[in-house]
């Protein structure tokens, strides 16, 4: 066999970064032909009789119906039933005897082209043609051969200068950014793959101080007999870019600090496309905004590269050197001041459910969002206060809450007004809030209680999850410490911990299991004098199902309360049978109580269906509880922690 070099010249690839358009010319070598081996054998069809060819020239085109058989291994048999065109014209019907003779000839030409695309460049392809069978028939069968493997990769970066003004762990890390270069030696080469990788590198450095890199060259050289491709990748760094000035479009009704306090990008800055799309998040989550764009300001660079253009002909549109810095532009465009929506729903835990929201962005120059809420079980009424976020972070917020319920057989209505720190990610919240309560609590037929207290806690969740929406992997803490120690405007000073987490572990592409456990203690002289909302009670949709909602604590007559102690456990697998419909089976345990003695695990156990829904989990669960010896159903939706 002769030996056959293939040279493979790509197109260059263009990263399109939200900031900033990358223009980029195309490379127009055309691929070189690959010569197929001797001895593949390709069977062409049966010739046609001078006379019948005379006849099917004078007469109407014949329409014809056949099926294809492709015997090739697993992943190419369905590149080609996608593909081939045979395939993909098969029921055509306008289908004649000369378009399929025409299909059939073609055919061994495009299945090589097409698995080529797979890593495999000499294939032996075989293509016969039964048109006496009804339907006609056409069989193909491909022997793959050995694939062609990633030989040796030539990365070449061009500009990446080193910066002297900055220290060694600030440079640009042109080592570490070689070693992410997904195409190893030995892996097998595939086109898909080859374009990945190219568009994955430029991606890496477009998204840092380089926005206007670019592959000026790449190519990959085939060689069918040794079964290797060489690859060579040209990347040239562009200009390095730093931030300038913010800049402000749009704001007509709400104060610039609103967009200020949250930018965390000075000028000087290396840009990063992270840092502008971190920015963006923020303004987005403050609620006064329709739309945001945060972007860096490309005009002032297209201006610079221009004049030195016309002062210097010839030179070339990127350097390596620093240009001058990007402003930092924000367009917004502002959301209506006031908002007035409505809802109906319904809960296991609680019941059917009304709401009415009203949000007004410009309440004495603060965000104000309000809400009433009537459930069957509980009642709410609630207003809050949010401050813009300071230019450290801080979101300071005031407020007001009535909440009126009946569960369990303990009825309560509590009055609070509250101020609120809380700073942080959504991957690290912090906050710390002071209260001021003052509850009404009646048990059955017992004279109602009133109690009031003056609680600050501080609370922090941790989360490590693949995504925030639809978790399925990795972990989330929440943890609670606070109470009530000083005898200010306080019945009983008490303190209290309370620690809840979830974990996410896959198996496999279709199943993964859910580990949930929480716990809580509370300490002080007497329970009397301690509102009822920092005690412990267990049951319902998120804490043990098979049970109602907050139906497991400390029995009271006929009625349940809350007890000092908490603790529960859940272990969940999921089996996904389609992406985003699944089945599960759990088993739930857990009590709370007055002692830890006390705390004798009552459970629950069950199956449920599972859909994964746009806006969240979607869970429906049938759950026995075996100390009630009953069935109930749980509902919930989304995933809160």
């Amino acid at each position: 066999m002769t030996k056959v070099s293939v040279l493979l010249a790509t197109t260059a690839v263009t990263a399109v970064v939200p900031s900033l358009a990358i223009a980029q010319e195309e490379q127009t070598t055309a691929p070189a032909p690959v010569s197929e081996p001797a001895t593949a054998p390709v069977a062409t069809p049966a010739p046609v009789a001078a006379s019948e060819a005379t006849v099917a020239a004078n007469a109407a085109p014949v329409i014809i119906k056949y099926t294809v058989r492709i015997d090739a291994p697993g992943d190419l048999k369905e590149l080609l039933e996608d593909n081939l065109d045979l395939q993909r014209f098969r029921d055509s019907p306008r289908m004649t005897r000369e378009q399929l003779f025409r299909l059939v000839r073609a055919a061994p030409e495009q299945i090589r082209t097409l698995i080529s695309t797979s890593g495999y460049y000499t294939p032996e392809v075989s293509v016969t043609f039964d048109r006496n069978a009804t339907p006609a028939v056409v069989d193909v069968k491909v022997v793959p051969g050995e694939p062609v493997r990633v030989g040796e990769t030539d990365l070449v970066l061009e500009g990446f200068a080193p910066n002297p003004e900055q220290p060694a762990d600030k440079q640009f890390d042109a080592n570490a950014l070689k070693a992410s270069w997904p195409l190893k030696k030995g892996t097998v080469f595939r086109q898909d793959e080859w374009e990945g990788a190219k568009r994955a590198i430029l991606r890496q450095v477009v998204q840092t101080r380089y926005p206007r890199a670019q592959l000026t060259d790449s190519r990959a050289t085939v060689d069918p007999e040794a079964h290797t491709a060489n690859l060579r990748v040209v990347l040239d760094s562009g200009p390095e870019m730093r931030f300038g000035e913010l800049r402000i479009e749009g704001l007509k009704r709400y104060p610039d600090t609103v967009v200020r306090n949250l930018n965390a990008i000075k000028p000087g800055d290396y840009y990063s496309e992270a840092a502008l799309q971190a920015y963006q998040s923020k303004l987005q989550d403050t609620g006064y905004f329709a739309s945001v764009e945060v972007s860096a300001d490309l005009s002032a660079v297209l201006d610079q590269q221009l004049a030195t253009a016309e002062g210097e002909p010839g030179a070339p549109a990127t350097t390596a050197a620093s240009m001058e810095p990007l402003p930092l532009l924000v367009r917004v465009t502002e959301n209506k001041r006031k908002n007035v929506s409505a809802g109906v729903g319904i809960s296991t835990n609680t019941g059917n459910r009304a709401s009415v929201t009203y949000d007004d962005l410009q309440v004495f120059g603060l965000r104000m969002k309000s809400a009433l809420t009537l459930e069957t079980k509980k009642q709410t009424a609630k207003a809050d206060l949010y401050f813009p976020i300071t230019p450290e972070g801080y979101n300071h917020s005031i407020g007001v809450t009535y909440e009126r319920s009946d569960i369990a057989g303990e009825v309560t209505a509590v009055s609070s007004i509250a101020g609120k720190r809380a700073w942080g990610t959504p991957l690290l919240e912090r906050s710390f809030t002071l209260e001021l309560l003052s509850e009404t609590k009646s048990v059955g037929a017992l004279p109602k209680v009133t109690s009031k207290s003056l609680p600050l806690t501080y609370a922090v969740t941790w989360r490590r999850l693949d995504n925030l929406l639809l978790p399925t992997k990795g972990y989330a803490i929440n943890a609670q410490i606070g109470g009530a120690v000083l005898p200010v405007l306080t019945d009983e000073k008490f303190v209290r911990g309370y620690l809840r987490g979830v974990y996410y572990k896959p198996f496999g592409a279709s199943s993964n299991i859910i580990l949930r456990a929480e716990a809580g203690a509370l300490g002080s002289g007497s329970k009397n004098g301690v509102p009822s909302v920092f005690l412990f009670r267990a049951g319902g949709d998120q804490s043990v199902r098979g049970y109602a909602y907050q139906e497991l604590g400390v029995k009271e007559g006929d009625a349940t309360i809350g007890g000092r102690y908490l603790a529960t456990a859940s272990a969940e697998y999921q089996y996904w049978f389609k992406p985003t419909w699944g089945a599960a089976v759990f088993y739930d345990a857990g009590n709370a109580g007055d002692r830890v003695k006390d705390l004798h695990p009552k459970s629950g156990y069950g199956v449920g269906a599972r859909w994964k829904s746009p806006v969240g989990p979607l869970n429906v669960d049938v759950a026995y509880g075996h100390a009630v010896q009953k069935y109930r159903l749980h509902f919930s939706l989304g995933f809160t922690f």
